[in-house]
């Protein structure tokens, strides 16, 4: 059993004396509170209900109401409160799009602010701007183009929006229907690196523990992650975290302030002293995360601090991966890293010195044209001391949207089935055997493939749930003129966003979305944690003509494939009677998620896999034996005067910027960070503007010196995406990499 928190007050964890952290850069999460009541005003009730019944649609933490499975108390962040709005603000005006050279200078988070779309829309070439159609016309003209073209010309793709499993489930049963596999999710462009690394090296394709397990072990490790930032509520647990007795180390290119001290307001103490987090930070290069564990891998085996016993019996290649480490000199490792032999030491004594350890790791490790082999180094190291499969030890990938979790699971995506099985031929016939109609077997367009399919010319549909192409993917101007060039884009959402603005190619339709909240039947959501719980339906704020999306996908896939429309639709593969007949079948589908047609209610959960994946060091590969990878870290070499630049989240939710100044870091959008032993030597001080520059594009910034790691930048995104390379990905399940090489001049 893990050590329990201590009850008592520590000071030894305060992050100051003074009361409130009085002149200290934190964020006012009271205000929050203040300022959400004021913006819901209108609908006080129901956004009470959002947050008191439904499952929030902010990070993939999870909750039930404003509870959940790890602490007791009330669990609520400032995400969730800042998305709140989407919830419950009325339609916008429709005559806002007649005219749409109005709107396309407006940032995203305007075009928020004008309220819901409420009807179905339509824009021709040569037209100003949209009219509203009925639905009945809106699928015909989608439907008569689908049927008029060939599958491989068709693409779909599904953001985390709140997006839940029924959707991710019925849209890609309805795009199979119709013929292809062009399908993809956000999941992808965020932790499909772990997924496959995971995957080989242990048969789990999901995080192997719970969020319980960080409170008590011995050793937390954070790299790549800033939790403070992307999932708040977690704060709370490294709070207790800390009271068990629980080392909490992060290793980054950026000393991350929320990540050294946070002021948790639902805790007394720390609400008045703050609670200090990371006892040790390491700062690599960006880049460097394999060279550095490479080296303390190289400690841990020269020191004889591996666990033998547990290598032996449950794993293999361990050999070949000392004969890898073998052939890499400290030298190398120290360059690439940007760490001394000495800190990979240090950290290996921690390593060394835990009987338990937990890792988690977010897009600072997956977004990278190595994100697989980052995701398998790590797991590497946690397999020198059998930190997996039970308590108090595990990796985890954590996910920072709500819907993520189950969009892969569910088969939503270009290169799986249901239930994360590859698309072969004979996993195919078997669900067209279930199904009843013909399942594609060849794997789809991935996100990023989609575009350059478009932007030759390849693509006649582009259909869009949610999310920005032009925001998220790299080389923005790219992406626009790819957009230009589809002869049909579908964009359902709740909101406006910019990518709908960008005119035509021939016909753009708008088709209004209903939230998460308001689908009849209640939905089910997946965690992190493998937590599948349901969030029911609440009454109060419909809009206009908005439709659940998989209501949409089923009824679009009858018109274009007639045949699999039974005059009695009941007897159809292509109708659901509700959400909890698309659970039944998820069922039947996906045999880890058996157990989801029994959600109803409120509170509804089970963790499927149970808390631990790979309990007892039992491994579900084809030899019940987990596996290390040799691997070798990528040579990147510093030219004189560049700078290795990374992009960071800021007061934001995925691509929705919130403020213009982030409350943890006091970084406005245009900052640049940079080392005060850069700054110095390029003679800039903070608030000069810079010009960041490649091969790709130019990014005008003004200097914020911070606790980098010199010769390194960090800039927001998506501002910083027109610095991105599109051709860089990574090899196996092709995530862009969300890094770059600059050059910095100084603005005369």
């Amino acid at each position: 059993m893990l050590p329990q928190p201590k009850k008592r007050w520590t000071p030894e964890h305060w992050a100051t004396w003074k009361p409130f952290g009085i002149g200290e850069q934190y964020p006012n999460n009271y205000w929050e509170v203040f300022r959400a009541i004021w913006e819901n005003r209108d609908q006080l009730p129901y956004a009470w209900d959002i947050l008191n019944q439904g499952v929030c649609d902010g990070c993939a933490l999870g909750t039930t109401g404003m509870k959940d499975w790890t602490l007791e108390g009330i669990h609520v962040c400032n995400v969730r409160l800042r998305l709140l709005r989407m919830n419950t603000m009325p339609a916008f005006d429709p005559e806002l799009l007649a005219d749409v050279s109005r709107l396309q200078g407006k940032k995203s988070a305007e075009l928020r602010q004008m309220g819901r779309l409420p009807y179905p829309m339509m824009r021709q070439r040569g037209e100003k701007g949209f009219h509203r159609l009925s639905w009945q016309e809106a699928l015909d003209v989608i439907a008569n183009r689908i049927r008029t073209t060939t599958p491989d010309q068709l693409s779909f793709y599904l953001t985390s929006r709140g997006t839940v499993n029924e959707t991710y489930y019925a849209a890609q049963k309805a795009v199979r229907a119709m013929g292809t596999n062009n399908i993809d999710n956000a999941a992808r462009i965020c932790h499909s690196p772990s997924t496959a690394g995971l995957k080989n090296a242990l048969g789990v394709a999901a995080t192997t523990c719970s969020y319980k397990d960080w409170i008590g072990t011995d050793l937390l490790v954070f790299i790549g992650s800033n939790v403070a930032n992307n999932q708040p509520v977690t704060v709370k647990y490294l709070h207790w975290a800390k009271k068990a007795g629980t080392k909490i180390v992060v290793i980054n290119t950026y000393r991350e302030p929320g990540m050294e001290r946070y002021w948790v307001p639902s805790i007394p103490e720390s609400a008045l002293f703050g609670t200090k987090f990371a006892e040790d930070f390491f700062l690599v290069n960006m880049g460097g995360d394999m060279a550095f564990i490479n080296g303390t891998l190289k400690h841990l085996i020269a020191n004889n601090w591996v666990d033998h016993s547990f290598i032996n019996t449950y794993t293999r290649n361990f050999e070949d991966l000392k004969a890898s480490l073998d052939s890499q000199s400290w030298e190398e490792l120290e360059r690439l890293s940007g760490a001394s032999r000495e800190q990979m030491y240090e950290f290996a004594q921690m390593i060394a010195e835990a009987n338990k350890a937990v890792f988690v790791w977010s897009m600072g490790i997956t977004q990278h044209e190595c994100g697989e082999d980052n995701v398998r180094s790590l797991i590497n190291l946690a397999l020198t001391k059998g930190f997996v499969g039970r308590e108090g030890c595990g990796l985890m990938p954590i996910r920072g949207h709500s819907g993520v979790q189950g969009g892969a699971e569910m088969g939503c995506y270009a290169t799986v089935l249901p239930g994360g099985k590859p698309i072969t031929s004979e996993n195919a016939a078997q669900l067209s055997e279930k199904w009843g109609f013909d399942v594609p077997t060849s794997p789809g367009l991935t996100a990023s493939e989609m575009i350059q399919a478009a932007y030759a010319g390849e693509l006649d549909v582009l259909f869009s749930v949610g999310g920005n192409f032009l925001e998220v993917l790299p080389e923005p101007d790219y992406v626009e003129t790819a957009l230009k060039r589809v002869p049909l884009r579908v964009h359902q959402d709740i909101i406006c966003s910019s990518q709908m603005l960008v005119d035509p190619a021939d016909t753009v339709i708008l088709l209004p979305a209903t939230t998460r909240y308001e689908v009849p039947g209640g939905v089910t959501e997946t965690t992190t944690e493998r937590r599948v719980i349901f969030s029911p339906e609440v009454q109060g704020n419909p809009i206009g003509e908005a439709r659940p999306e998989w209501e949409v996908f089923m009824e679009l896939a009858r018109r274009v494939s007639p045949d699999l429309a039974a005059e009695n639709k009941g007897n159809s593969p292509l109708n659901f009677d509700g959400t909890a007949a698309i659970r039944q079948e998820i069922a039947q589908i996906i045999p880890q998620y058996a157990g989801i047609q029994h959600l109803k209610e409120a509170g509804d959960q089970f963790q499927y896999g149970g808390s631990h994946l790979c309990f007892g060091w039992t491994f579900p590969t084809p030899d019940g034996k987990a596996r290390f990878t040799p691997l070798s870290p990528p040579q990147r070499d510093l030219p004189e005067g560049c700078f290795f630049v990374a992009t960071r989240r800021g007061k934001q939710f995925n691509s929705m910027v919130q403020e213009k100044k982030d409350a943890i870091t006091g970084a406005v959008r245009e900052a640049v960070l940079i080392s005060a032993v850069d700054a110095s030597a390029l003679g800039l001080k903070d608030g000069d503007w810079v010009i960041l520059k490649n091969e790709v594009g130019e990014l005008k910034a003004r200097v914020c010196t911070a606790p980098v790691k010199p010769g390194n930048l960090q800039v927001h995104w998506p501002e910083g995406n027109i610095l991105l390379d599109k051709n860089k990905r990574s090899p196996e399940v092709a995530i862009p990499d969300y890094n770059a090489l600059v050059r910095l001049e100084k603005v005369q």
